[in-house]
């Protein structure tokens, strides 16, 4: 089969579970022809696909029309302009993350030095991005996830920052030196309601790792158990940066308000859902 022959017939086949059917084809194609650019893929449309490379493809379009994911597929996702290997074991890094992070380098950027804390790493994602481009920082990445530290580690050596990022499996603040001060800490946790998680997209309630997923009876465990706790590792004026569901940014930031913390606000994702709340705590 041609490139283009691929891109007419297996569009159509990806429509009905999937949002971008173009961009899956095309992500698969280029996996299957070495990696090629996209650019490849639109001047060479009238291509033959090896029979290796016709075989690898459709092995991965097999995959994909059973709806597991493309980036466990391909084993990798692209995430603030830096490249992330992922498997099952780790959520996928989503642009809606992106606005969390931009938000941080922002508020941050003309800080250098910074000692910052990751709950909940899985990828590296966050981790990696901040060590990436706020300058001089030191990041403590935390997960209780063996899976999740393997990967990330993978991706602080593949994205040059391995020696800024000190993993460890800890429970959230379980394992994270009593002693250390931090001036930020950031976290993407669980969030999502326990009722709400069987009415999740197959594609993530079948694939992804369910205890990145939920977040209690009312999705707002991890934020009352990190916000309370965090106190006691924030150094003076120190910011507690938090993702969150589309539709808790209001009591979130209740939650922090409760404990002490002040200047708190609201940051909307492309879309204009409140995904982000952060916070000052003054000790």
């Amino acid at each position: 089969m041609t490139i283009k022959e691929i891109l007419i017939k297996y569009c159509k086949e990806l429509e009905n579970i999937s949002d971008t059917p173009r961009l899956d084809v095309e992500m698969l194609l280029k996996k299957a022809l070495g990696d090629v650019d996209s650019m490849y893929i639109r001047m060479y449309l009238d291509k033959q696909l090896t029979q290796e490379q016709e075989k690898y493809f459709l092995e991965m379009i097999k995959e994909r029309l059973n709806e597991r994911p493309i980036a466990y597929i391909i084993g990798n996702r692209e995430f603030m302009g830096l490249d992330f290997f992922v498997k099952e074991g780790v959520l996928i890094p989503r642009p809606d993350t992106e606005t969390l992070v931009e938000e941080i380098i922002n508020i941050c950027n003309n800080r250098t030095g910074l000692n910052i804390l990751d709950i909940g790493t899985g990828s590296g994602a966050i981790t990696i991005s901040l060590a990436k481009y706020l300058d001089k920082s030191h990041v403590v990445s935390a997960d209780i996830s063996d899976i999740a530290l393997e990967i990330a580690s993978k991706n602080a050596i593949s994205n040059n920052v391995d020696e800024r990022i000190d993993f460890i499996k800890s429970d959230v603040f379980s394992n994270v030196p009593q002693e250390e001060k931090f001036d930020l800490i950031v976290s993407n946790p669980p969030y999502i309601r326990k009722a709400d998680i069987d009415g999740l997209d197959r594609q993530v309630k079948d694939f992804e790792p369910y205890n990145a997923l939920e977040g209690g009876e009312d999705g707002l465990d991890f934020y009352r158990k990190i916000t309370k706790e965090s106190k006691d590792f924030l150094k003076n004026k120190g910011i507690l940066a938090y993702e969150v569901g589309h539709d808790q940014a209001y009591d979130v930031s209740e939650i922090m308000r409760e404990n002490g913390f002040e200047g708190i606000y609201t940051k909307c994702d492309l879309q204009g859902f409140e995904r982000v709340v952060i916070g000052f705590y003054n000790n």
